[in-house]
């Protein structure tokens, strides 16, 4: 929780803590008066479901000298964990269906290792989520490049994206949920991006097991292109546990982009029906991971955008749901997003220890990236991801967590 709360709201949120006065200090100076997540899960236990609890911890510091906080946030069922360093997810802990709770978020327990190896682990990805063709695009008739860091294209906002920074935090509480609001303004230029973009993003737990996740994005000076996205890598059976390809997938697209050799779009909407790329029935992930399918074999499995079906009167969308049937854990995601990015682990090779201190190999997490389209700014047909100073973004994408 932040360091300059007032007495009054240390002693509110030390009482919904279950700590004693003696700890108001403590969480004035920033000390440690609670410990590990799994403390503050355990502490919530005894207070029973549905009590919404929050707390901030020291993470580590930036080589810069930036200090990183972790927050962690729970309803007594699911435990969040969030870094400021790049509004990471770091940690999401759920019950299976025996109540046994695990981490199902693939991640570190350093910050060196989110700085120098982390493929994007539960980030919030920007400027521009996903690819752009050769770094490059126009507005308006100006030109922008973008540093390339994804063989000649421009991955996740260049080479030191939003994944990359410290964001500034603020807690959110309310009576129905508990969160994080992330607060990051990129200046006019940053990785060759125009304008100044300023970026809100609100990661919100309730009662009822919804994580969602609110984006606010404006810009000043120059209009711009903007495709925030969370990257966070799931394995419902428990990080580090292997592969994913047992998790069954139900997405909601009858249409997905197919990509050329640098999995750049290629313009089309192509139909799922009739290939590995139809999960409109519930579907075992490694069911035809491995077919001879073109497009399997240039992403090495699934790392494609699918165009999601039509929103409803309240602008959202069922995007997909995964189930893995071992343990029974389900996460169900809903967007006002118009695609969602698949990916299944395909470039993970077992360099990478993550947080539970097991390798993480090819096909042991996906990723479900709700976003607009790659590349769009160079692709005309495309949704535009265009934002000019005046203008407001705004997205909502929530995941739900259960058992089944």
């Amino acid at each position: 929780m932040p360091d300059n709360l007032p007495r009054r709201q240390v002693l509110r949120t030390a009482g919904a803590l279950g700590l004693g006065a003696a700890a108001v200090g403590a969480l004035q100076t920033g000390a440690d008066a609670v410990g590990t997540p799994d403390k503050v899960a355990a502490m919530d236990a005894h207070h029973g479901h549905g009590r919404l609890v929050i707390r901030k911890d020291p993470f580590g510091t930036t080589p810069d000298g930036q200090a990183v906080d972790v927050y962690t946030f729970s309803n007594g069922r699911i435990t969040i964990s969030m870094l400021t360093w790049g509004a990471t997810i770091q940690r999401v802990e759920t019950p299976d269906r025996r109540g046994h709770t695990k981490n199902i978020s693939l991640g570190f327990d350093n910050l060196p290792d989110y700085a120098a190896l982390s493929p994007y682990f539960g980030a919030t990805v920007g400027r521009y989520g996903n690819r752009i063709a050769k770094g490059q695009f126009s507005i308006d008739g100006n030109h922008y490049q973008i540093p390339v860091n994804n063989g000649e294209n421009a991955l996740h906002g260049g080479t030191i994206g939003f994944d990359k920074k410290v964001w500034k935090a603020k807690v959110v509480e309310t009576s129905s949920a508990v969160g994080v609001a992330f607060t990051y303004v990129s200046p006019d230029g940053e990785m060759g991006f125009p304008g100044e973009l300023t970026s809100r993003v609100t990661y919100t737990l309730d009662r009822h097991d919804n994580l969602r996740i609110d984006y606010h994005v404006t810009v000043a000076g120059k209009p711009t292109v903007q495709n925030l996205t969370n990257h966070v890598y799931f394995n419902l059976a428990g990080e580090g546990s292997g592969t994913i390809e047992g998790h069954v997938l139900q997405l909601n697209a009858a249409k997905y982009t197919p990509v050329d050799a640098g999995l750049i779009p290629t313009g089309e909407l192509a139909p799922v029906a009739g290939t590995p790329f139809d999960f409109t029935r519930p579907t075992p992930i490694g069911a035809r991971i491995r077919d001879d399918h073109p497009q399997l074999v240039i992403g090495r499995g699934y790392d494609h955008n699918f165009v999601l079906g039509k929103p409803d009167s309240h602008g959202m969308r069922f995007a997909a749901r995964f189930w893995e049937p071992e343990h029974g854990r389900t996460v169900t995601v809903h967007t006002t997003q118009p695609g969602a990015q698949f990916y299944s682990g395909n470039f993970l090779d077992g360099t990478i220890q993550g947080i539970g201190h097991k390798s993480y190999r090819q096909g042991d997490a996906f990723a479900f990236e709700t976003q607009h389209f790659p590349d769009s700014p160079n692709q005309p047909n495309f949704p535009s991801t265009v934002l000019r100073p005046g203008e407001t973004f705004t997205s909502t994408t929530i995941y739900t967590f259960g058992t089944k």
